[in-house]
């Protein structure tokens, strides 16, 4: 399932290299190809990650995989400091065109350039299934929270209800590949992103990991009927 990086389609082994050149080819696109393939829910799911975290005005937030920093603009809405790191330079320099205003460095989720505590809370949306060692990942962004700092998963999930959830699949593995082809810079990106959101574990499954990953309080909920959850911890 791999590609060169000029085919730009990530293996679902997730090599790091592999990820970010996919990233790169959708960039110049990419925002605007989340709102309409997630039918204009992105807004919506980012909204809910922000008051997941609680943020207050003077706190530090770190947004790992934030791409082009739509994500870390609106938890900057808080009044928090958000500071967003991205694995693919071409998805920064994307961001840095759109919002200079926003943070933004590179920053591997495996190994994240910051001091332990360095912040009071953290977050990830729609990255860690990209991330090739999804627990470490959950244990290095525990190193970088101070003790009772708090996490957000905001990532795909897998829907409640039988019906739904057989006609959610349906749209990933046949319409989303055809949307991406009408408005995105690389639709081969969308077709491994179907694939890896039906990979990926579903919502137990992910809070037992946070859990063993050193996060305390586990609990999620479910956005979007399921399609989306959010899961939060407490830094132990």
């Amino acid at each position: 399932m791999s590609r060169t990086p000029q085919g730009q389609r990530a293996s679902l082994d997730k090599q790091p290299h592999e990820v970010a050149a996919m990233f790169d080819g959708v960039a110049e696109r990419y925002d605007l190809t989340n709102t309409v393939i997630s039918l204009g829910q992105d807004r919506s799911w980012r909204r809910s990650t922000r008051a997941a975290l609680g943020l207050r005005p003077g706190e530090r937030v770190l947004d790992v995989g934030a791409g082009t920093g739509v994500s870390t603009r609106e938890l900057a809405q808080s009044g928090a400091y958000a500071v967003g790191a991205d694995l693919s330079l071409g998805m920064l320099y994307a961001g840095k065109r759109a919002r200079p205003e926003v943070p933004l460095l590179a920053g591997d989720a495996l190994r994240l350039p910051f001091a332990d505590a360095s912040f009071d809370a953290v977050t990830i949306s729609f990255a860690l299934r990209n991330v090739n060692d999804t627990d470490a990942a959950l244990r290095e962004l525990a190193r970088v929270t101070r003790p009772g700092g708090r996490l957000v998963v905001c990532e795909f999930s897998t829907p409640v209800n039988p019906a739904f959830r057989t006609v959610y699949l349906s749209y990933l593995m046949r319409s989303l590949p055809v949307v991406a082809r009408a408005v995105s810079s690389n639709p081969e990106a969308y077709v491994y992103l179907a694939e890896s959101v039906r990979a990926w574990p579903a919502q137990a499954a992910l809070a037992g990991r946070i859990a063993a990953a050193g996060w305390g309080r586990v609990a999620w909920r479910n956005l979007t009927g399921g399609v989306v959850a959010l899961h939060r911890g407490i830094r132990e």
